[in-house]
């Protein structure tokens, strides 16, 4: 009575059990594996249908003495293949094809050959389909398959695994896919994104050659005539302009800036879109660990879409993110680094950083904690595989530089690394006291530092150049001058305005390593990143106006310009060829009285040096008006005769409100051919007088250090004829003489060059050097006229545009108030006062504090990290010294206290202060230290806006909203509600009307305030005829009836 199961069936054949008998109804429900016909070609039953107890019984009364039939475990399996074979009516491969044409194209009709030219362009067809290597791997690692790389169309034995896989599953066999797990997810770097482009465009162009040769006549065609290659250029261009990932660099500092280049986003061009996207997709992973940061993404839409690279992780040829793990072997960490992908690091038990390790390298814990499969395990040593490498691998480059990152919440500590990169670089860069010892990596990788590219001395040094001459012993390739030229940036502007200046910090004569740091560029500190400053600050409110995360500062801050920044603003104007006739830059303005022109020169444009303020006159430039195209004679009359005068309106670039400054740099550029004006052609000269003197500097090196080596070579040598006295003609040396360095001394440059030796090799030496010289003089000097001829080359504009000219503007921004700040915590603020520095609290020994902070910003925020960094800030900088407190392997709480008790500062970190108004100490002790402060981006000057009058929108007659547009402030129905209840009808309907969009009113209320009549009459709203029309274009007839009174 058992039942045949494969176990069963197992067992029967180890004993040599060759048959077993059945009874004719245990037949009834298998399926038959061929047609069964008897000897009198009766069909009995067909391939693959199941018996009944009619056919069993027929088959007992036929001569079919055996017949196959298919086996399958109930208990295990289902019959799925069965099961979709009885359903299936097609007996032949033609007609499977058919019917799956039929299926894909509904309403066309089948053949054989369409159908199956349908299913290999589908699948098989290598220029219609492919997989990418990608693909191939990732089906091959699913399915278990071993086939090359290269076979990116599907094969019929990927079709059949497909089928296994999927049957298995539904038994509960094989597993399903994570969609979120970084295994299956995969980076798209520029190249791909760009060469999928680089196909459309061939493809594009392959269309256009085949038209062509269909119609020019192939026997005289020429290869320009069949290719045109605007289609792939436009599409590249197109790429770069308008992609959604190609992006403006954030350059605000330059942590912002290499943050940006590690940026990892889901949006995208194949991507998803911040509708879409769910919880799932920005939620943080296992698989992340040490790949993406967990920490760093923006707030708001796109939270976990927009994420960064981890700091040690790199992308492998597939677009896999990988991590480097150190490699264990029988509980003994090696040196041996491998970079494992999310796929590759399930399979194994990782160690964490800090595990504890011996001398010799051996684990020491009996437990460890690990990771196996992205969960936390604890393991013995001998069952570890890998170990991480570092503490902060796991964390991006922005949130490595927070130290005592363990002890901030994780929505804080995401602020803090938002907020450093839109930290302002500052007058004076100050590294912070409390680092984490990531400051000089990122400093250095920024490419903003100028590092020694070879060891040597420091020739010379000044505020836009250095020389280094490199070390003899260095490696000197053909045609070298053993200099070394670093030309410094001077006051650049960013992409965010804020400047970037470069800054020597060698001293002449200094000796310099390879890789040394010769100059510091913006926000950086002797190659340290320096975002903010070092600031002592006091935890406590004071008068209410550190209330909800103000900020108090003390107005030593203001003076000693501690948080003072540069910001260069570019405006920009162009002349265009209208149809009315050209716009015209000039200083010959209508209506512009000689004071608003006094510093703009013969052409109209501003002078270098020049102070400006809000309405200030940069470009001048007038445009023709009139309704009137003119005629050709006219025209001609006008050339004659000049323009007169009241046919043009001025149009001059003017300073916006709210920028005020100096005048720092001009550009122009003008279009191929035409003939430049004077200040163009004064530019041009001082470029190339720049070029000149950069030129001749280059050329004086070379043969300076061209005559070092010759003389160096000449010591001790034997002359090859007599050596004369340029001057009096006497013989110094006679032919065959030695010369030594008292000969040499007296012997001028240009003598020394021509001396002949006796020895024919030490001679060919010294030609050597001449040769040397002489090309490298030769690469000189064609790189030089190729830059002035650039100079001297018209610019590219784009159509229509005759004339550009941008005018920069340098702006010093001393902090004040509105302005924001923060630490490297996620703890924000405004500056709410600045206040004497004889008013702020003083520590015991009379030193005032320079900020306070609400102490009230700490507890519910759970950034506890900035409290420790205060109390190891002033420890640090009682004692003179800079520390490095790493991410995850930072400072504990007895080290801080340690460090205060040695600078004889109180553990608890704390200390009684002093009211600066009245001289009263404070009621208990305050928590007082260093603090790391940062002036963001967000500053009160780039915010303020007020309107009189501006621009109204065209349907709605509304003003216009935001400072860019000059706009009014929007009164929404908010707004509105609170007005009503405090019964403010007539403002109400002042706001509604005149203010708004009742034009009539709008020029009535004019008149009556000019008149000084103080009277309101409002008329209708443009808002309400907006939406009477819109009522009548749905097909309602609304009606405006005046009353009759």
């Amino acid at each position: 009575g058992a039942k045949l199961t494969k176990g069963l069936i197992a067992k029967l054949k180890a004993a040599g059990v060759k048959e077993i008998p059945l009874a004719p109804s245990e037949l009834i429900g298998r399926a038959v594996l061929t047609e069964l016909v008897d000897s009198k070609k009766n069909k009995i039953a067909e391939k693959n249908q199941r018996l009944t107890a009619e056919i069993v019984e027929a088959l007992l009364e036929s001569d079919i003495e055996e017949f196959k039939a298919i086996y399958f475990d109930t208990v295990t399996s289902t019959p799925v293949i069965l099961d979709t074979l009885e359903m299936d009516k097609t007996a032949s491969k033609e007609e499977a094809m058919v019917e799956i044409y039929r299926r894909l194209r509904p309403g066309e009709t089948p053949s054989v050959d369409t159908a199956r030219a349908l299913f290999d362009n589908l699948f098989m067809n290598s220029k219609r389909y492919d997989l990418s290597p990608v693909g191939r791997l990732k089906l091959n690692k699913k399915l278990g398959l071993d086939l090359p790389l290269e076979q990116r169309t599907l094969t019929a034995q990927d079709m059949v695994e497909v089928i296994r896989y999927l049957v298995n599953l539904k038994l509960g066999k094989g597993e399903i896919d994570d969609i979120d797990h970084l295994g299956n997810r995969r980076v798209r770097s520029v190249g791909e994104l760009l060469e999928n482009q680089f196909r459309l465009g061939l493809v594009r162009m392959e269309r256009s050659i085949k038209e062509r040769m269909n119609l020019l006549d192939m026997e005289t065609v020429l290869p320009h005539d069949l290719i045109n290659a605007k289609p792939v250029v436009a599409a590249v261009k197109e790429f770069f302009s308008s992609s959604q990932l190609s992006q403006f660099m954030d350059q605000t500092n330059p942590l912002a800036e290499i943050t940006h280049k590690r940026r990892l986003s889901a949006l995208g061009p194949g991507g998803l879109t911040r509708e879409r996207a769910g919880f799932e997709v920005r939620d943080v992973h296992p698989s992340h660990y040490s790949r993406i940061c967990p920490i760093e993404t923006p707030e708001g839409p796109n939270i976990g879409l927009i994420t960064s690279l981890a700091t040690y992780a790199r992308i492998n040829t597939f677009g896999f993110i990988e991590a480097p793990y150190r490699k264990v072997v029988k509980g003994r960490v090696t040196d041996e680094i491998e970079f494992l992908s999310a796929i590759e690091g399930d399979k194994y038990i990782i160690a964490q950083a800090n595990s504890k390790v011996d001398a010799s390298g051996r684990l020491v814990s009996e437990n460890i904690s690990a990771r196996a499969a992205g969960d936390f395990v604890t393991a013995t040593a001998d069952k570890i595989e890998y170990m991480d490498v570092s503490p902060k691998q796991v964390v991006s480059v922005a949130t490595a530089l927070v130290p005592f990152l363990e002890h901030d919440d994780a929505n804080r500590a995401l602020m803090g690394s938002n907020m450093q990169r839109q930290a302002v670089p500052l007058l004076k860069s100050e590294a912070p006291l409390v680092g984490t010892g990531m400051e000089t990596v990122v400093a250095r990788d920024s490419g903003y530092v100028v590092q020694a590219r070879r060891a040597g001395v420091v020739e010379s040094v000044d505020a836009t150049r250095i020389v280094v001459r490199a070390d003899s012993k260095e490696g000197r390739k053909k045609n070298d001058a053993g200099l070394d030229v670093y030309d410094l940036i001077k006051f650049q502007r960013s992409n965010q305005s804020t400047t970037i200046t470069q800054t020597p910090v060698v001293r002449l004569g200094q000796p310099v390593k390879m890789g040394q740091v010769l100059a510091d560029g913006p926000a950086i500190d002797h190659g340290e990143l320096a975002l903010g400053k070092n600031i002592l600050v006091a935890f406590m409110p004071w008068g209410g106006y550190n209330f909800e995360d103000a900020i108090l500062l003390s107005e030593k801050l203001v003076r000693e310009d501690a948080f003072t920044s540069i910001h260069i603003e570019e405006f920009e104007v162009e002349a265009r060829d209208t149809k009315l006739g050209k716009e015209d830059i000039t200083r010959d303005i209508p209506n512009v009285g000689e004071e608003a022109l006094r510093d703009l020169d013969e052409s109209g444009i501003i002078r270098i040096g020049a102070e400006v303020k809000p309405g200030n006159i940069l470009v001048g430039k007038v445009t023709p008006k009139g309704e009137t195209q003119l005629t050709p004679e006219e025209k001609l009359l006008r050339a004659i005769f000049g323009e007169k005068a009241g046919d043009v309106k001025d149009t001059s670039l003017t300073v916006p409100p709210g920028v005020e400054g100096i005048v720092v740099d001009v550009k122009i550029f003008s279009r191929k051919g035409l003939d430049k004006d004077e200040r163009s052609k004064s530019i041009e000269s001082d470029d190339a007088m720049k070029l000149q003197r950069d030129h001749h500097e280059e050329l004086r090196i070379i043969d300076e250090e061209k005559t070092k080596k010759i003389r160096k070579l000449l010591l001790g040598k034997v002359v090859g004829r007599d050596l004369m006295d340029p001057e009096s003609g006497d013989v110094i040396l006679k032919k065959k003489g030695k010369l030594t360095a008292e000969i040499l001394k007296r012997l001028p440059d240009e003598t020394v060059r021509y001396i002949i030796l006796s020895d024919p090799d030490e001679q060919k030496e010294l030609e050597d050097v001449e040769r040397r010289a002489k090309e490298q003089i030769e690469i000189l000097q064609t790189l030089y006229d190729e830059k002035v001829g650039r100079l001297k080359r018209g610019d590219e504009l784009p159509p229509g545009v005759i004339k550009l000219v941008k005018v920069y503007v340098s702006m010093k921004r001393k902090i004040q108030v509105g302005d924001k700040m923060a630490g490297r915590h996620g703890n924000k603020g405004v500056v709410s006062r600045v206040l004497p520095e004889e008013d702020m609290p003083c520590l015991p020994d009379g030193t005032p504090v320079e900020i306070v902070l609400n102490p009230l910003g700490v507890p519910s925020r759970m950034n506890v990290g900035q409290i420790l960094e205060t109390h190891l800030g002033w420890a640090a900088k009682t004692l003179g010294i800079k520390v490095a407190s790493p991410v995850f392997d930072g400072a504990s709480e007895t080290e801080i206290k340690e460090l205060l008790k040695k600078a004889n500062l109180p553990t608890s970190g704390q200390s009684m202060l002093m009211d600066g108004r009245t001289g009263e100490m404070f009621g208990s002790p305050v928590t007082v230290g260093y603090m790391y402060v940062l002036k963001l981006h967000h500053l009160v000057d780039d915010k303020i806006h007020a309107r009189s009058i501006g621009p109204y929108s065209l349907v709605t007659q509304q003003p216009l909203g935001g400072k860019a547009q000059f706009g009014g402030q929007r009164l929404g129905e908010m707004e509105v509600w609170a007005l009503q209840a405090y019964g403010a009808a007539s403002t109400l309907q002042e706001f509604l009307t005149v203010k708004s969009d009742d034009v009539p009113g709008r020029s009535r209320m004019y008149e009556a305030i000019v008149k000084g009549e103080p009277f309101l009459e409002p008329g209708l709203p443009e808002s309400f005829n907006v939406l009477v029309k819109e009522l009548q274009s749905l097909g309602l007839d609304v009606e405006l009836v005046k009353s009759q009174d």
